[in-house]
């Protein structure tokens, strides 16, 4: 046994405590503890420690530390479970003082994960474009199991998603009033799964924003899409030359009937 013979506080902390103990060759520094544990083992000169009472201190120790790391880590804003278990693995915390501090965590409500996902599915559909899709694979990346992730989905309405989704596409075919429809459709459809809205979201979404879209505006596009293949093509003329640019427009996405308007315009000018 070896018995404590001071206990001073740390100068740039003064919540820890630098214990002192002899060992039976004179004073020496022992180790250091939260002003916590001091008070939950009554740490006090005279008192004599054996080695399993010496482990159950420092064992107590670290949960207190780790707990402090994960109080800090969570004044920032909420977290998951698996986001502070992942966090404290990064600071190299062993895993039975993980799973103390996680359930002391949890008993004092500092830890939820269903008002996690609540929260989260509402900051995510109020602050950004993602949909739905995307916001479940997040909460499924921070540790929320499925029956929750579903459950606090519902806080996205269907009304949402489509005016969100309406919004991007309104948009999206302003930026890319120079491609054809079928292309701008195209695009707008792969974005749209991107950001996380499902197919049914994305067709109202898309025919909506589409229908409002004028036949001038595909006229003009085809004039841009157009001017740069007739110089590409302008080398051929006759046949091969008009073949090569309905090939080209085709690709592009325009109707052979716009194409065939749009030939005609050039052999007009």
């Amino acid at each position: 046994m070896a018995i404590i013979t001071k206990i001073t506080t740390q100068q740039k902390n003064q919540d820890r405590f630098n214990v002192f103990m002899d060992y039976g060759k004179g004073e020496e520094f022992a180790f250091s503890v939260d002003s916590d544990v001091l008070i939950k083992f009554q740490l006090k000169k005279g008192i004599e420690i054996d080695d399993f009472s010496f482990m159950e201190i420092q064992f107590q120790d670290d949960i207190r530390k780790a707990y402090n790391l994960a109080i800090n880590y969570l004044s920032w804003r909420m977290r998951s479970a698996k986001e502070i278990i992942d966090y404290l693995n990064q600071k190299e915390v062993e895993e039975p003082v993980i799973e103390e501090v996680v359930h002391k965590l949890t008993s004092q409500k500092y830890i939820n994960d269903e008002d996690y996902a609540f929260a989260f599915v509402r900051t995510q559909a109020n602050t950004t474009d993602k949909g739905p899709d995307l916001i479940k694979l997040e909460l499924k990346e921070r540790g929320i199991e499925e029956g929750l992730r579903l459950k606090a989905l519902g806080e996205y309405s269907l009304e949402l998603q489509i005016e969100k989704a309406t919004k991007m596409s309104e948009k999206f075919f302003q930026k890319n009033s120079k491609d054809s429809l079928k292309i701008q459709k195209q695009k707008l459809e792969q974005l749209l799964l991107r950001k996380g809205y499902p197919f049914e979201v994305i067709n109202i979404a898309v025919n909506e924003t589409d229908a409002n879209k004028e036949d001038d505006a595909e006229m003009e596009a085809i004039r841009f899409q157009g001017e740069k293949a007739h110089r590409k093509y302008s080398k051929y003329s006759g046949f091969e030359y008009e073949q090569k640019m309905k090939q080209a427009l085709y690709r592009k996405g325009f109707t052979m009937e716009l194409i065939e308007r749009f030939l005609a315009e050039i052999e007009e000018s």
